[in-house]
């Protein structure tokens, strides 16, 4: 169960929402959350896996590339993607891939392909 309280303008709000075991999947798969299980505490979900094929399209972009701005790079993802907000996440993920390296450029940072290296 969730309780939501509050105000909408000058309008009281307070609403309660019951969802069952199955609802509380779905709406976790939605927006990629673990969730635990309340009958069993030691199981965790783990987060819907990114799309594999997309990934590597990423990738494969930033190594045909060489090396290419974050704002430039942005825009392209968000083609790819089909969001900003997916877009702006395949940047974080590429932060933190061991195949990119990025480094401070005068404007903006620079995604560099550092798989051989």
């Amino acid at each position: 169960m969730v309780r939501i309280r509050g105000t909408v303008g000058d309008w009281p709000v307070d609403l309660t929402i019951e969802l069952d075991d199955a609802d509380w999947a779905r709406l976790g798969a939605q927006v990629n959350l673990q969730v635990e299980s309340p009958a069993s505490e030691s199981v965790v979900k783990k987060p819907a896996p990114q799309n594999d094929a997309l990934w590597q399209n990423v990738l494969s972009l930033v190594q045909g590339a060489g090396q290419i701005s974050g704002p430039a790079l942005l825009e392209q993802l968000e083609g790819l993607s089909g969001s900003t907000a997916a877009g702006k996440r395949l940047l974080v993920r590429l932060r933190h891939c061991s195949q990119v390296r990025v480094q401070s450029g005068a404007d903006a940072p620079l995604y560099c392909w550092a798989a051989g290296a």
